[in-house]
């Protein structure tokens, strides 16, 4: 088990005088854990709850599970206790084995709730290793998807390949939007549909594997309309902004408030003031899709090392990959080197950043 996340669990246990506290929401266990206790993708909570009490970590889960979990998906010095699945529900049978008081991250009568992002972070370099490998190898699947598309592909088809090769790497992907060049202008989100894609596309995902979850936005052009290259580079300008500002940010102790005035200001100086209002500029990627997601008043503390997806969009263009940001710097995850890139600075910082080029086909 990784000591420093254990020595967060006995601050929280202390803070809040609990004896236990527990997770069964598949981002929590895996965070603790270092397992996957989902066999329904769609339900928010899994299988197998993990408590700690301040001695050890203890999985309860049915009898259906527990040989599986012990054998495949837990570290030998975490103890796995069953209930008959007919008897009880999970929450009844952490209830009756837990210590009192304690908390969840799941609903479980006369337990306390458990702010569960706020011990994720900051990521540990045991997540840290896990997560070079999940985005080395989720933007492999998107890259080599986009050099292999053709404007005549559907979007739905696109997406099929896409989700089928992270599949093959034993990656989930809860977001996989493919934009033709009907769509990718006119909406933010766009869900893959039975349309070509014509003269370009954006390709976007959000992946997880053991409980991280890594993002990346690639542009692919057949025969690119004239203003796309102006308005890739305003959005990765305002992209390394937004990185140069939570390193900023984070060492002084910031919230996510001031990243996104920095975020702001930067759209307003390559000549989109507005751009902002139509989509969420992204925010902390860890353990979620997004930690937090930044807006103009967000309190969220902005902590390093942490990773960032930060993704600004102008109008049928977008930016994004999951970097990790440090005291000393930054280091995108979502990278293979294998992808045209081009160096662009930071609004108001003295610093430049290598963001993914329009890849011309």
């Amino acid at each position: 088990m990784d000591e420093r996340k254990l020595d967060r669990l006995d601050s929280y246990l202390a803070e809040g005088d609990l004896s236990a506290v527990w997770f069964a929401r598949p981002n929590g266990f895996a965070w603790l854990t270092g397992g996957d206790n989902r066999v329904d993708r769609a339900a928010e909570v899994g299988v197998a709850a993990a408590g700690y009490d301040g001695d050890g970590v203890t999985v309860v889960t049915d009898d259906i599970e527990g040989p599986r979990l012990a054998a495949e998906e837990l570290p030998d010095p975490v103890a796995v206790e069953t209930y008959p699945w007919h008897e009880r529900s999970l929450a009844e049978a952490v209830a009756d084995r837990s210590p009192d008081p304690a908390a969840a991250d799941f609903p479980v009568p006369g337990f306390d709730d458990v702010d569960a992002s706020g011990l994720r972070q900051p990521l540990t370099s045991d997540d840290v290793r896990r997560y070079r490998r999940l985005g080395t190898e989720t933007a492999a699947a998107v890259e080599a998807v986009c050099r292999d598309a053709a404007r005549e592909d559907t979007e739905r088809a696109v997406a099929a390949r896409l989700r089928g090769s992270l599949a093959e790497r034993g990656i989930d992907a809860p977001v996989a939007l493919v934009g033709g060049a009907e769509r990718a202008g006119r909406y933010r989100h766009f869900t893959p549909k039975d349309v070509r894609l014509g003269d370009y596309a954006l390709v976007s995902v959000t992946t997880t594997r053991g409980g991280l979850f890594a993002s990346c936005t690639r542009t692919v052009a057949f025969d690119p309309p004239s203003w796309l290259r102006e308005r890739h580079r305003s959005a990765a300008r305002v992209e390394a902004t937004a990185l140069a500002a939570t390193r900023a940010v984070g060492r002084r102790g910031g919230d996510a408030g001031a990243v996104f005035d920095a975020v702001r200001h930067a759209y307003a100086e390559e000549g989109y003031p507005e751009e902002w209002r139509s989509h969420h500029q992204g925010g902390a990627a860890g353990f979620a899709g997004r930690e937090w997601i930044a807006t103009p008043d967000s309190p969220d503390p902005v902590r390093i090392p942490m990773a960032y997806a930060w993704n600004p969009t102008v109008h049928g263009a977008k930016s994004e990959d999951t970097v990790l940001v440090r005291e000393g710097g930054y280091e995108t995850l979502t990278r293979t080197d294998d992808w045209p890139t081009r160096r662009v600075g930071a609004v108001d910082y003295d610093e430049t950043f290598e963001r993914p080029d329009v890849l011309e086909r």
